[in-house]
């Protein structure tokens, strides 16, 4: 059996908890291996939803879940997040869940000045979340972050302090801002770090242990990879790397161990906050497929921008990410449609493009060149086999596939876990 590994082949929201709480389910465990709690996944399953922002989707079923060290821990968003689904009858224990010990913290300054940045760039504000996933990062490779294993060991911290403190206090003038109050960091730090350490343990001998009893993991990923901070739509980009060679550095295991990459792809285009767009529809249509699609950001609330299928952005997703098959969501979005397009091509100042190039003025420049295909009055929602698809729904992901060059390996059809038709296990190597 094969390990799999999960990643959003778009600007992230493209359906990955679905498609992930289905995997997980058949999966022994389960592990996120970057970004923070700005990620968002609405599992459904029978009458219950769960909407999971930091911990991994394996939890609502009893399956090992692990928050690997690529991830930047807000320890405050965590506790509330156990308790909100330990509220819901989920069982969270040290047997079924465990956190990186090396993982970086997201502390109250880093919330501060992700904030503080994104209220002074007025115009040009990146869109992010403001949970301060960004300064956390800039911490870690700054290397001056308090991680969770120093949470046991807090009356060292003094020189740590000094180093974090020493760079915040800096941005903060600059802000007119107060300086970081060490005593109540240092407070705030002593009352959460129980909560924490419970579960905390080096997780990459745990998972090398699961691997070798040849247990089936399921490496789960955040945002997507347009998001990727070196492939994405940079500077509207995360902070981490959100492709799939990531699951390897932020799990502590090795690229061999990351198995079918399974890339999630919509089947149209949206994407929340600021940052180019080429398919992005202004009108009627983009409204409509925002109201059909639900289209708002399970962590934020935002409206999500809307946009018909850019075969060009996933083409290249796949190709960064080494991508096996995709799983193509949401088809039942596009319903009723007497038309749908499909994005081949860019034109770039007279110039025709068949990649998404890597300046941002270029990105904001190039317009989408369309395919038009017949639509399909009959609806997909539910089907679980291609015999219960109309003939041109079929033919769309036919030509989707072609046009990313990268198959299909199952279509979802609405939320609910079972609305799945499967083209290829992920699961079987």
């Amino acid at each position: 059996m094969a390990n799999v590994t999960v990643i959003g082949a778009q600007w992230g929201d493209e359906g990955k908890g679905k498609i992930v709480d289905w995997l997980a389910s058949r999966a022994d465990a389960v592990v996120r291996f970057q970004g923070g709690h700005n990620a968002g996944h609405t599992l459904v399953v029978g009458e219950k939803v769960y909407k999971l922002s930091l911990l991994p989707s394996g939890i609502v079923t009893g399956t090992l879940s692990i928050i690997g060290n690529g991830v930047v821990l807000d320890p405050w968003a965590l506790k509330a997040e156990i308790e909100k689904l330990e509220g819901q009858g989920v069982t969270i224990n040290a047997d079924n869940f465990a956190i990186a010990d090396n993982c970086p913290l997201i502390l109250p300054l880093h919330r501060d000045l992700d904030g503080l940045r994104e209220t002074a760039a007025g115009a040009g504000k990146i869109g992010t979340t403001g949970r301060g996933i960004g300064p956390a990062y800039e911490d870690k490779v700054g290397r001056r972050a308090i991680r969770v294993c120093d949470l046991a060991h807090l009356d060292h911290l003094e020189p740590q302090l000094d180093r974090l403190c020493a760079h915040h206090d800096a941005l903060r003038a600059g802000f007119d801002q107060p300086a970081v109050d060490r005593d109540a960091l240092l407070a705030d730090l002593r009352e959460i770090a129980p909560f924490v350490l419970q579960f905390a343990q080096p997780v990459w001998k745990r998972l090398n242990k699961v691997r070798k009893a040849g247990a089936k993991i399921l490496f789960e990923g955040a945002q997507g990879v347009l998001l990727d901070v070196d492939h994405g739509t940079y500077p509207f980009v995360t902070s981490s790397n959100t492709v799939s060679g990531t699951a390897a550095a932020g799990s502590g295991l090795g690229p061999s161990s990351t198995g079918f990459v399974l890339g999630i792809v919509k089947a149209y285009t949206t994407r929340v906050g600021s940052g180019p767009f080429p398919t992005e529809l202004d009108d009627e249509t983009g409204q409509r497929l925002g109201e059909r699609g639900h289209e708002f950001g399970t962590v934020t609330g935002r409206q999500r921008r809307c946009g018909w299928f850019d075969a060009v952005l996933v083409r290249q997703s796949c190709a960064i990410s080494g991508v096996t098959g995709i799983a193509l969501t949401k088809l039942d979005v596009l319903d009723g449609f007497d038309t749908v397009r499909i994005c081949t091509g860019y034109r770039l100042r007279g110039k025709i493009l068949d990649y998404f190039p890597s300046h941002a003025a270029d990105q904001a420049a190039v317009e989408p060149i369309y395919e038009e295909m017949e639509g399909w009055r009959e609806t997909t929602a539910g089907a679980r086999s291609w015999a219960e698809l109309p003939a041109q729904a079929i033919k769309y992901i036919q030509r989707v596939q072609e046009l990313i060059e990268t198959p299909v390996a199952l279509v979802s059809t609405s939320p609910e876990r079972e609305d799945t038709i499967l083209v290829r296990d992920p699961f079987v190597d």
